[in-house]
């Protein structure tokens, strides 16, 4: 856990996995067209420049994906989940929604989504403090050092953790106000398509939550990604 009396370092993980040496490239540009494996429980960054497509897919359907993307010339911008949910005025994205940032600029768009599109803007990422409150002992690999290492593996830092935007999470909200931890109801397969409005570094993590019920009755799994250039057909 995280020394109250030191200062507070955003890019520091709290601990290690796979995810330090999963670079796809020293700067994170990826081969286009070409599919990349995210290991379960660990996490990878990609370079995006304006227009290509990032296709997300989901192997075993039960996979959460924790998403995250900055500005590539000024990390300090973000895809922010308060910001988008108030500029939809809902809490889910549909295809055809503008993702915005924290400066409410476009920052990407959904373009397609072959999930019943339950998806979650509400729930932080998980991280080592919110194993240990569940009862983990020791070290669990999380979303949050998986930003802050993916990030670090092609040369960048995070300069805060913003909240996720977790693709296939369900965590439907109750008429009374409280919330419920849901497999998802995505199928083996699923993807969903993002294409990037302004150059941008996108991270996912394959969510190694296993201590409720986000990632449903199997053990956390891996996930892939393709990018494609503007006027491919994604794949």
């Amino acid at each position: 856990m995280h020394d109250a009396s030191s200062r507070f370092d955003p890019a520091r993980p709290d601990g290690q996995n796979a995810t330090l040496t999963l670079a796809i490239s020293a700067h994170g540009r990826p081969e286009i067209g070409e599919t990349y494996d995210i290991p379960a429980r660990c996490g990878r960054a990609v370079l995006l420049e304006a227009g290509e497509t990032l296709s997300i897919v989901n192997p075993g359907g039960s996979q959460v994906c924790d998403f995250w993307a900055f500005r590539a010339d000024d990390m300090r911008e973000f895809l922010s989940m308060e910001h988008l949910r108030t500029a939809l005025g809902r809490t889910i994205p549909r295809a055809g929604d503008v993702l915005v940032s924290n400066r409410r600029a476009p920052l990407m768009r959904l373009e397609a989504d072959s999930s019943p599109g339950v998806h979650d803007t509400i729930i932080a990422a998980c991280d080592a403090e919110r194993y240990w409150q569940l009862g983990a002992e020791g070290y669990h690999d999380n979303c949050t050092d998986n930003l802050r290492m993916a990030l670090l593996a092609i040369g960048r830092e995070a300069p805060e953790i913003p909240s996720p935007f977790n693709i296939w999470m369900n965590v439907p909200v109750l008429p009374d106000g409280s919330f419920e931890w849901s497999a998802p109801v995505s199928a083996p397969g699923d993807v969903i398509e993002l294409r990037a409005l302004a150059r941008c570094v996108a991270v996912m993590s394959a969510c190694p939550q296993d201590m409720t019920a986000v990632n449903g009755a199997a053990p956390p799994g891996p996930l892939a990604f393709t990018v494609t250039a503007t006027g491919d057909a994604a794949t």
